[in-house]
């Protein structure tokens, strides 16, 4: 019953989400990654623009 409501919610989507959950260890460690980076690489850029004032 679960598959026929998200077939009619999803749609073409479907199949899009089975590639992601079938790669989400992957995906998820790509999302982190870049988040982490940002945030690695913003706050430098904060302090070196604090330090130079």
């Amino acid at each position: 019953m679960a598959n026929v409501l998200l077939d009619f919610m999803l749609g073409p989507l479907r199949g899009i989400s089975e590639f992601y959950f079938e790669h989400q260890l992957i995906f998820n460690t790509i999302v982190i990654g870049f988040a982490a980076y940002k945030l690695f690489f913003s706050k430098k850029k904060e302090t070196q623009i604090d330090s130079a004032n």
